[in-house]
């Protein structure tokens, strides 16, 4: 992996990790476009500048991450499914992950969702408080996002929406739920590399700087842009926009194309 390819995909992974369009789907376009191996290190690497993202939600809602223990336990909440059937399902999430059919049938089934959610949750009865109950039913949402291409994003806000939350509280939660959850993947992953005896030359921490560096960068502004659209525009446009990722996804594995899947 060279550092251009790197801050390719970080700059991916930055625009799309909040967004609800599936990181994995444009992972596998990148990574396929640029031509990259796939290697343990380049695995880890797209797990690992998640950090970088992760940082980004912590430094653009600070106050909120400082306030009560309350805010604390609901995330704790919220991760307890995802964290349970990660463990346990990993092997069946790692093979779904390999098969490019599954990104992309998944994307457009989500976009299609998409196409008609703001007519089904367009309550004038959203609220901006998530309760314990709320949190528990947005975490079981999450865990459908452990099938690739569904995204995480887009799961959890749905969830959110489902508990008449509106659309910025919705898309708020999801940005706070990653936190743990992406923080949990990506030590999983470090730890599984080290596992497989595997180590960490200087080449792979300078790539690893930059990548986090670039996603946090890219990740800040997309957080901020995101959260204005959605309250101006909803989610329809995301709902083209997933359906025309999938197709394109499902073209190039018809055309025999080497997709590479990271």
């Amino acid at each position: 992996m060279s550092f251009l390819d790197a801050l390719v995909l970080a700059i991916v992974e930055g625009l799309t990790e909040f967004l609800p369009v599936s990181s994995t789907g444009h992972m596998i376009i990148a990574s396929s476009v640029l031509g990259i191996e796939t290697d343990s290190f380049t695995k880890t690497f797209t797990v690992a500048i998640q950090l970088g993202a992760i940082l980004s939600v912590v430094v653009l809602y600070w106050k909120r991450f400082f306030q009560t223990w309350n805010f604390y336990f609901k995330l704790f909440v919220a991760f307890i499914p995802a964290m349970v059937l990660g463990l346990l399902l990993n092997d069946f999430i790692d093979a779904l992950l390999e098969n490019v059919q599954v990104v992309a049938v998944t994307l457009i089934l989500g976009g299609i969702v998409f196409l008609f959610i703001d007519k089904l949750f367009n309550s004038t009865a959203s609220t901006e408080t998530v309760t314990y109950k709320s949190a528990f039913i947005i975490g079981m949402f999450q865990v459908i996002a452990m099938i690739p291409g569904v995204s995480r994003s887009a799961a959890t806000i749905i969830g959110g929406l489902t508990q008449q939350l509106s659309r910025k509280a919705a898309a708020e939660f999801s940005f706070f739920l990653a936190v743990p959850t992406m923080l949990a993947a990506t030590a999983y992953k470090l730890l599984k590399f080290y596992l497989e005896g595997n180590t960490f030359s200087t080449a792979h921490i300078q790539l690893l700087a930059l990548g986090n560096v670039a996603a946090f960068v890219v990740a800040f502004f997309a957080i901020k842009s995101f959260i204005n659209f959605l309250t101006q525009h909803g989610f329809k446009v995301f709902g083209y926009y997933r359906i025309a990722v999938g197709i394109t996804l499902l073209l190039l594995y018809w055309l025999g194309i080497d997709l590479q899947v990271l």
